[in-house]
C-alpha cells in the first residue's frame, strides 16, 4: 500500500519501494590460508562454516522463499566446488571476494589487482559461474577496481556505501556497516563500533536485529538499495542463525521490499537509470 510518504522514485518492479539483497561473505578458510592463520599441517576444505552452517543457510533460504548473492573467493573453486555447485542449483547468485579475500584497498599495483579478478573469472567459468558482481574485502575500491571490472564484463559491485546508483557504467550496490552481523559478533569490529559510538565488546543477537531493522527502514524511506551481509563463519551459535533467521523473516514479510539476488537488482538499474533515486555514496573506511 502507497502513502503520502512513498518517494517519488523507488528500486524494484511492481511499485516495490526498495531493494534489499540478502549476501554471504568468505566460503570456507581462504582468508585465513592467505594470511597466515591457518595450521600448515591442517587440511584444507573442512571448514565449519561451509560443512555444518552453510547447509542450514540454503534450507532457511528455501524455507522462506528467498535467493542470496554469496560473494565467494576465486580460491573456493578448486577447495569447495560441491558448496558452490549447490548455491547455484537451489538459484542464488555466485559473485567474487577476491582470490583468497585480499585486503582490497591494500592492493597497490594495477596488475595485481588485474591477475587477481583474471583468476578468480577464469576459476569460476571452469565451473559453469559468470561472475557479474564483486564485493571488495574490507569494503573499499582502489583506483582502477571499475575499471579492472569492466574488462571482465561485471555488472556492479557492492562496497561499502550508504546509496545505491550506477558508476563509472557499473551498478553501485553497497552494504552498511551497521548491517553486517560482524559489526555486532565480531571481535575484530572493535576499533569500528567504537568509532560509530557502540562498545567495543561485542553486541549481542538481539541488538543486530535492531540494527538491521534500522537500516531496512532507513532504505524504505529513501527509496534505494542496500544489502545485507551475513557470514556463515559467525552463525555457528544458535542466538546467532536465530538472530540471522529473524532478520531474513522481517525481509520475507515486508510488501515494500523487493528481495533478490544483487544481479537482479543491477540488471534492473542498469534498464532502469531514469528512476533510480540518487547518485552512489560509497565509503573510504576499510574495516581492515
Amino acid at each position: 500500500m502507497t502513502d503520502a510518504a512513498t518517494p517519488a522514485t523507488g528500486w524494484g518492479p511492481d511499485g516495490r519501494r526498495a531493494a534489499v539483497s540478502l549476501t554471504f561473505d568468505n566460503l570456507g578458510e581462504a582468508m585465513e590460508v592467505a594470511i597466515g592463520a591457518w595450521p600448515q599441517d591442517a587440511p584444507v576444505g573442512r571448514h565449519y562454516s561451509v560443512t555444518e552452517v552453510l547447509p542450514k543457510v540454503l534450507d532457511l533460504l528455501d524455507a522462506q522463499g528467498v535467493r542470496c548473492t554469496y560473494f565467494a573467493e576465486g580460491w573456493s573453486a578448486d577447495v569447495y566446488p560441491e558448496a558452490l555447485r549447490a548455491l547455484t542449483e537451489r538459484g542464488h547468485e555466485v559473485a567474487y571476494h577476491g582470490w583468497r579475500h585480499e585486503h582490497w584497498v591494500g592492493i597497490t599495483d594495477r596488475d595485481v589487482e588485474r591477475d587477481l579478478v583474471a583468476r578468480g573469472v577464469a576459476s569460476m567459468r571452469e565451473m559453469g559461474i559468470e561472475l557479474r558482481g564483486f564485493r571488495p574485502p574490507g569494503g573499499v575500491l582502489t583506483p582502477w577496481t571499475l575499471e579492472i571490472l569492466r574488462e571482465h564484463g561485471f555488472t556492479y559491485v557492492s562496497p561499502a556505501g550508504q546509496q545505491a546508483g550506477i558508476v563509472d557504467g557499473l551498478v553501485a550496490l553497497p552494504f552498511r556497516w551497521t548491517a553486517i552481523d560482524a559489526y555486532y559478533l565480531f571481535d575484530a569490529f572493535a576499533p569500528l563500533r567504537r568509532e560509530l559510538g557502540d562498545s567495543e565488546a561485542p553486541l549481542s543477537p538481539d541488538r543486530m536485529v535492531t540494527g538491521f531493522e534500522d537500516a531496512i527502514q532507513d532504505v524504505v524511506a529513501a527509496g534505494g538499495a542496500v544489502s545485507l551481509l551475513f557470514h556463515p563463519f559467525l552463525q555457528r551459535q544458535p542466538d546467532h542463525f536465530e538472530a540471522m533467521a529473524r532478520i531474513i523473516e522481517a525481509v520475507v514479510g515486508n510488501a515494500d521490499l523487493w528481495c533478490a539476488p544483487c544481479v537482479e537488482h543491477a540488471n534492473w538499474a542498469l534498464a532502469d537509470r531514469d528512476r533510480l533515486p540518487g547518485t552512489p555514496q560509497l565509503d573510504e573506511r576499510s574495516w581492515q
